[in-house]
């Protein structure tokens, strides 16, 4: 056992010894290498091992984007190929321009749902996307940048099935869990024989009020994660690829291989992490510096002391990241749903203290 897997374990045991998390798994490659495999679970017969897939929201995003990657990587679209080449419905209402790196940058001006798109309907590909073709944006595509929450998939996902006719939930099974050994660990839409193997989440017992906002752009169940979203059968067999299910492991197997050459080169990694877009968010109004698909910046750092840094957070506390500098991939998966990212970022800082915070 490593000395840094012996410092994170006895973090995750004192978080859930104490009552404040439920459930946790932490994986940790460096330079190629598992140095970090850790669990801990509190619930009562509740089963969380490495192996166990969790429903983790918005860090899901680390697939989708990496799918995009590779589909640049395989030249079937270019970074700066407009959505209506291969998607002309999308071609309506001020969206002619809108480019790929434009819905990688959450540059496309779609945000939020269109009016009428409720959960229900998440698990019908066609209507989502007819729905989005038919949107008006917020803003010219590529003139500003705001969280795309659950859109962002789609636009990914569509752009994807339109080049090679086939759903992301396959891509990812295809181009990156089969051939890095990673099956039953990435998923987009969970087989319905493999949803007893998942996770069960939980909402955090006193969740943070939300201050009222009349000019919200996400609608509520866009904005903030519920353990009924992420437990329902209907979501997680559906190919919503804004989200996904992970393993710990299995995410930080992932990016590993994003940053040692296995699934991108190194020309066009050093082009993905770039600085591709700086703005205000349109959505939250934080400052936002983004690469081709992930923000950069470590969590609870700021992006310019962090820069060789990407990676998502997922609503109620999972996160993931790769740090080209030190050769990192960190992922957390969590079974309760917190209003805050305390455990993800002191269990980053733990980790980027040891093995070196690419600064």
């Amino acid at each position: 056992m490593t000395s840094l897997q012996r410092k994170v374990q006895a973090v995750l045991d004192e978080l859930v010894d104490s009552g404040a998390e439920t459930g946790l798994q932490v994986a940790v490659h460096h330079h190629g290498a598992l140095v970090v495999d850790a669990v801990a679970d509190g619930r009562t017969g509740g089963g969380l091992a490495p192996g166990t897939p969790v429903f983790s929201f918005s860090t899901g995003k680390a697939m989708t984007s990496l799918i995009a990657h590779l589909l640049v990587g395989t030249c079937v679209v270019g970074y700066d190929t407009t959505v209506v080449d291969v998607w002309p419905e999308f071609g309506t209402r001020g969206k002619e321009g809108a480019t790929l790196r434009h819905v990688l940058t959450h540059a496309v001006g779609l945000p939020a749902m269109p009016h009428g798109i409720v959960p229900a309907d998440l698990a019908d590909w066609s209507r989502v996307c007819d729905a989005l073709a038919d949107a008006e944006p917020r803003w010219r595509p590529g003139t500003a940048t705001g969280y795309h929450s659950f859109t962002y998939g789609f636009l990914v996902g569509e752009i994807a099935r339109r080049v090679t006719g086939k759903p992301m939930r396959r891509l990812l099974r295809e181009w990156v869990a089969v051939p890095l050994g990673l099956d039953g660990e990435l998923y987009f839409g969970v087989p319905e024989g493999d949803l007893p193997r998942l996770a069960r989440l939980e909402d955090a017992a006193v969740p943070q009020a939300a201050p009222p906002d009349t000019d919200a752009v996400l609608a509520p169940w866009e904005a903030g994660p519920s353990a009924a979203l992420g437990n329902s059968p209907a979501i997680l067999s559906a190919d919503i690829p804004s989200v996904g299910t992970f393993t710990a492991r299995g995410m930080a197997a992932m990016n590993a291989a994003v940053l040692d050459g296995r699934l991108v080169d190194a020309g066009q990694l050093r082009e993905l992490t770039a600085v591709a877009f700086e703005g205000t968010d349109q959505v939250f109004g934080n400052s936002a510096r983004l690469a081709l698909g992930a923000p950069l910046g470590r969590l609870g750092t700021r992006p310019e002391e962090t820069p060789t840094t990407f990676g998502w957070v997922g609503g109620g506390g999972s996160y993931v990241y790769a740090d080209t500098a030190t050769g990192t991939s960190f992922a957390l998966t969590k079974t309760r749903l917190t209003p805050h990212f305390g455990t993800a970022q002191r269990l980053a800082d733990l980790v980027a203290d040891h093995l070196g915070d690419g600064s």
